[in-house]
């Protein structure tokens, strides 16, 4: 009986964190595999609920685009200028550099937190959770300082 709850509570533990991962990864490959993929910047002109849309001016001059959106968050305000890579084939673009990277990543901050309290109560391992806890912490944190 302790055995099959330790393997359902590290199967939802596990379950979490690759779900945390793979949110975050369809946002995260564009900016950590950016070579080869077209970078630029974006001045933020509006937004509205859910994206925002600008002018972009890429660094090669030869793949133009009028205008490309990325997701709307607090750190885009109307006038900002922003580093981009646009996603290929589409007009959608992703925020580069530290804040970039750390915003793609916020899936699974929030998944580790969640993990946490699963692998500490369920499974009794105080340090794995804290470790966890504290990672997850500290992905949400710089996330939000670097933006």
């Amino acid at each position: 009986m302790n055995h099959a709850r330790n393997a359902a509570m590290a199967l939802v533990a596990l379950l979490l964190v690759v779900a945390g991962a793979w949110s975050s990864w369809g946002t995260a490959q564009h900016v950590l595999l950016s070579k080869g993929r077209e970078h630029g910047t974006l001045t933020v002109t509006g937004c509205n609920e859910e994206t925002c849309s600008g002018r972009y001016v890429p660094e090669d001059p030869a793949q133009p685009h009028s205008a490309v959106t990325i997701e709307h968050s607090v750190a885009a305000a109307k006038g900002q200028t922003l580093p981009v890579v646009v996603k290929p084939g589409t007009e959608e673009a992703v925020r580069t550099g530290w804040g970039g990277g750390l915003h793609a990543w916020l899936p699974l901050g929030g998944a580790l937190l969640l993990a946490a309290p699963v692998v500490g109560g369920g499974l009794r391992m105080t340090r794995t959770a804290w470790s966890l806890a504290g990672a997850g912490a500290a992905l949400l944190l710089g996330a939000f300082f670097a933006l």
